[in-house]
């Protein structure tokens, strides 16, 4: 009843996320309704034989046209002269270039490949591609213009590689940390989700696609990828239509109405019914009702999942049929259209005008590319990793990292401090702080948090350096990477003489910086964790250093929130660095010594302990949440709050908010409110507005990220500031499914977290 629903429902959701010129702007990248456009690709469709369109709809992996590890030209020409595929993945460089001057020289209709690669957090696939922060941790910026210009540089080194289709960004909301992708994508929240995600598409599209340095964007997976159970990567959605309306969709929605030119249907379930096989989502929803005109693709192999894993397919034809009929265009890797599809459209089961649409969709995607109009593949290896891109990998750095805590250790005088003990097995690891989805990188393109302390301590400081454990003691040999990272050396057992040698350098020094956290393989697909503290014996080195009684500033380079309550209680100083890409040590170091001053805030909220996931700021009011005196608390054996909550971060300096005024009209709310810097130390803030609703039809929320700004302020400076809110975008869904304004009370929250004690609160009515 519920899907059969879904579309009824969509067709009356109203969403509007943003007044901002971005979409505008973004909308611009992909014209609907272009005539001549679609004249030259209903011309190329009339010409094409049953073979080509089928073909046209076959995504080939890289590792089917090789032999011994190097191209085999006898099999890429199969594939494209023979079986007509319109699309390469993990095909880059010269390779690139080949393939597709096979495709304009040697076939028929000279019909352009589509080259596609993940590239999530810059062209990390790539030798010497610039690896910018893994994108949980660059959420933390919050930082939009940011965003957009480093997937601008993305697209740029892709293009440079002969690469035109990014499979990223990730648009999934994640709740639970132990889920190994929710490193892949901007956290808990559906709103920022969106304006992160739609800055990086508008960096990826650029101004047009037929710009030499665009490339198609993929927002992915659609949809509720990431409502895991237990964690498990892979697991089904069982949700609500209220969930999947106000936290999974919208972001999507967002992405589509911004003009992102592609959407990938993604592995799991929803209530039942496989993402990849799911009509009233796919084809109704995103297609009809939203009007998606881009390439709908399936995630790796999952239109053959639908027989040999989900099982609502007897094979692979009928999974073809499943996924056609569902809206998806282009098969990512397995080949049931390519072995099934003129089958079932010469026997009826499949129409000519199902397989049509899906040809033109690939067809507009390469006709917006400027492939057909001399675009060419033009492999410069020289573009990649330039000195421009490298500051901005520094700045992105920068902002990725969060002060987590800070009593009065940080930042380090140089005056005073003459010996660090740098220690910690992430200290000096280059690869492993690059994150997952990355290829083995020139060392000398890292700077790792050792590499930065060293440089910028000066002559007059030592620094010393013991790695003390390993990541993990256990062996993790055979654990996947998220197609990155491998031989990391994390195997075998930490000896004590190593701890030993870490634990006496860090004696005789002035402070410790000790660097712990995860591989880059303990997160991104498909590698979830049951337990999220910190691996192996680095807790246990971690209380042996404090023993030491020396000042620990603890960093940590990770992909999740980790389960750290006894470092937060006792550690006087901790950064999360998250993955900070290649410039990241550098990052660390200015921070530590007050060359820059932190002001990311996490955009995932932090449990005490594994019993507390999953846990996400935004929930409906419980007789026995947030610790209501009254009522108890939620767990009798740990406190209700987060060990750190949603939008949290400090800084060198401190911010006041103050006099905040409200002003309703028919159509808008503004908001207004004074932010002063009353430290000592420049500071860039990140305000956040919330809002609440008293009394809805169905239980409302306790609070929702609205708006949120970046701003920067000298000491001793006020800055007023002014939002614009929709009435619209207080809107709720209702019993019946219609979305609506009520009339009510309403409050505003705004401050520098989610954490009410530090919120500015006021009210409307509406």
């Amino acid at each position: 009843m519920f899907i059969k629903q879904l579309s009824a429902f969509i067709g009356i959701f109203m969403l509007i996320l943003l007044v901002s010129s971005a979409s505008a702007q973004l909308s611009q990248i992909l014209p609907r309704g272009n005539n001549t456009l679609e004249k030259r690709i209903d011309e190329l469709l009339s010409k094409m034989t049953i073979d080509e369109k089928v073909g046209q709809l076959a995504q080939i992996d890289y590792g089917a046209i090789v032999t011994d590890g190097k191209l085999d030209l006898t099999k890429a020409r199969e594939f494209i002269v023979n079986k007509h595929i319109g699309s390469f993945l993990n095909v880059q460089g010269q390779e690139a270039k080949i393939v597709q001057d096979i495709a304009l020289n040697e076939t028929r209709l000279k019909i352009p490949l589509l080259l596609g690669k993940d590239a999530i957090h810059g062209h990390a696939l790539y030798p010497n591609g610039t690896v910018f922060p893994m994108p949980l941790g660059f959420a933390s910026s919050w930082d939009e213009s940011l965003m957009e210009k480093t997937a601008a540089i993305t697209a740029a080194e892709m293009t440079a590689t002969g690469v035109n289709w990014n499979f990223a960004p990730v648009f999934d909301v994640a709740r639970d940390a132990r889920w190994g992708r929710i490193i892949e994508g901007y956290g808990e929240d559906p709103y920022l989700n969106y304006r992160l995600g739609l800055a990086q598409v508008k960096g990826y599209q650029g101004e047009s696609l037929s710009d030499p340095n665009s490339v198609i964007a993929t927002g992915k997976h659609f949809v509720a990828y990431s409502e895991t159970i237990g964690g498990r990567d892979y697991s089904p959605a069982d949700i609500s239509m209220r969930t999947l309306y106000d936290i999974f969709l919208p972001p999507f929605k967002g992405a589509v109405d911004g003009g992102i030119a592609s959407i990938m249907t993604s592995f799991n379930e929803i209530n039942g019914d496989p993402a990849t096989g799911n009509a009233e989502l796919v084809r109704k929803t995103l297609k009809d009702t939203w009007g998606f005109d881009g390439i709908v693709v399936s995630d790796y192999n999952s239109v053959a999942m639908l027989y040999h894993t989900q099982f609502v397919a007897k094979d692979e034809m009928e999974a073809a049929k499943l996924a056609i009929e569902a809206g998806v265009d282009m098969e990512m890797t397995s080949q049931c259209y390519l072995n099934n599809l003129k089958t079932l459209v010469e026997s009826g089961q499949v129409s000519m005008d199902l397989l049509d649409d899906a040809v033109k969709r690939i067809l507009r995607g390469k006709f917006r590319l400027g492939l057909f109009d001399g675009k060419k593949t033009v492999i410069d290896e020289s573009k990649l990793n330039t000195p421009e891109y490298k500051e901005v990998a520094l700045q992105a750095a920068r902002e990725t990292l969060v002060l987590l805590k800070n009593e009065d250790l940080l930042p380090l005088d140089l005056n005073t401090v003459k010996r660090i003990a740098v220690v910690g097995p992430l200290a000096d690891d280059a690869q492993n702080q690059l994150g997952g989805w990355t290829m083995q990188q020139p060392r000398e393109n890292v700077k790792t948090v050792l590499d930065g302390i060293k440089a910028l301590a000066g002559s007059s400081v030592e620094v010393v350096y013991e790695k003390g454990v390993n990541i993990t003691e256990a062996d993790v040999e055979g654990v996947s990477s998220g197609g990155g990272v491998e031989d990391l050396g994390l195997g075998g057992s930490t000896s004590n003489a190593s701890m030993d040698a870490a634990i006496n350098a860090a004696k005789n020094a002035d402070v410790i910086v000790a660097v712990l956290g995860e591989a880059a393989n303990m997160s991104s697909e498909p590698n979830s964790r049951a337990y999220i503290n910190l691996p192996g014996r680095q807790e246990e080195f971690l209380k042996a250093l404090y023993a030491t009684g020396v000042p620990v500033v603890l960093v940590l380079i990770n992909g999740r929130p980790l389960t750290i309550e006894w470092a937060a209680k006792n550690i006087p100083s901790i950064i999360e660095a998250w993955f900070p890409g290649q410039e990241g040590g550098t990052a660390v170091a200015e921070a530590i010594f007050g060359k820059t001053n932190p002001s990311g805030k996490i955009t995932v909220t932090f449990p005490k302990t594994i019993g507390q996931v999953p846990m996400w700021y935004y929930h409906s009011h419980q007789k026995n949440w947030d610790g209501q005196e009254a009522y108890g608390q939620r767990y009798i054996d740990v406190e209700d709050e987060p060990l750190f909550p949603f939008g949290h971060g400090l800084s060198y300096t401190t911010f006041e908010y103050s006099d905040i005024t409200i002003v309703p009209t028919t159509n808008s709310i503004k908001v207004s409110v004074s932010v002063s810097n009353t430290g000592k130390m420049t500071g860039t803030e990140i305000v956040q507005l919330y809002i609440s609703d008293r009394v809805a039809s169905l239980v409302p929320m306790n609070k929702k990220l609205y708006r949120f700004r970046r701003i920067s302020l000298d000491p001793g400076h006020t800055r007023r500031l002014t939002f614009d809110i929709n009435v619209t975008e207080l809107s709720v869904l209702t019993k019946d499914g219609k979305r609506v304004v009520e009339p009510g009370d309403f409050d505003v929250l705004v401050g520098s977290s989610s954490d009410d004690s530090k919120l500015l609160k006021s009210s409307f009515k509406l």
